[in-house]
């Protein structure tokens, strides 16, 4: 079975014009904010990325703020339908596996435009307006228990390693695409999967 973390898994269905554009803006954001970082990430250009005018961004959204907010939404949103999918498709305990595997892929580590938003804009949160941070943070603790719903009752304390595996996850990805050498980058990533499946 291979599932590669991908935006397309999850793609909202509006249903009037309007509707669509403002869907169509928060998807280019959504991948803008993950490829050029939220301060890289200009209006103008992802109206055009969007194939529409710099001027029809105010009938959609108040501020660039409230853009990006729905931007790390949806981002977020992409990264729960993939583990949602996998949960669906894997029973019990082996799905945090499935889960690890697919998040510490190739695949996933080279495709940072689609990929979690978490890993790609963890570091610039601290300094973004209470909004984006709220609605990331809400996808955050949306994964955590998505997480501690596959942790077996017989394990004590599950929403710690919970948080544990996340930030794992999270930390391997962004330290293995941080590095120029790619056989540090594969290490990162094959201590973390070794250290988790050996606990298995």
């Amino acid at each position: 079975m291979m599932i590669v973390m991908n935006e397309n898994m999850t793609k909202r269905n509006p249903s009037n014009r309007k509707e669509i554009t403002h869907t169509r803006i928060v998807e280019t954001a959504a991948r803008a904010i993950r490829r050029s970082g939220y301060d890289g990430t200009g209006v103008a250009d992802i109206m055009k990325e969007a194939g529409l005018t710099h001027g029809g961004f105010y009938a959609h959204f108040a501020s660039r703020d409230a853009m990006l907010a729905e931007a790390a939404d949806q981002a977020g949103e992409e990264t729960i339908a993939i583990a949602k999918r996998i949960f669906a498709e894997i029973p019990g305990e082996e799905a945090l596996q499935a889960l690890m595997h697919v998040y510490l892929s190739n695949e996933h580590m080279t495709n940072i435009e689609t990929g979690c938003s978490l890993a790609a804009l963890g570091s610039e949160m601290p300094r973004q307006a209470p909004e984006v941070r709220k609605a990331s943070t809400c996808r955050i603790k949306e994964m955590i228990a998505l997480i501690k719903s596959r942790l077996s009752g017989r394990q004590s304390n599950t929403y710690q390693q919970s948080l544990v595996m996340l930030s794992t996850m999270v930390g391997t990805l962004l330290l293995a695409r941080a590095v120029e050498d790619p056989e540090l980058s594969q290490d990162f990533r094959q201590a973390a999967l070794k250290h988790f499946d050996a606990k298995e």
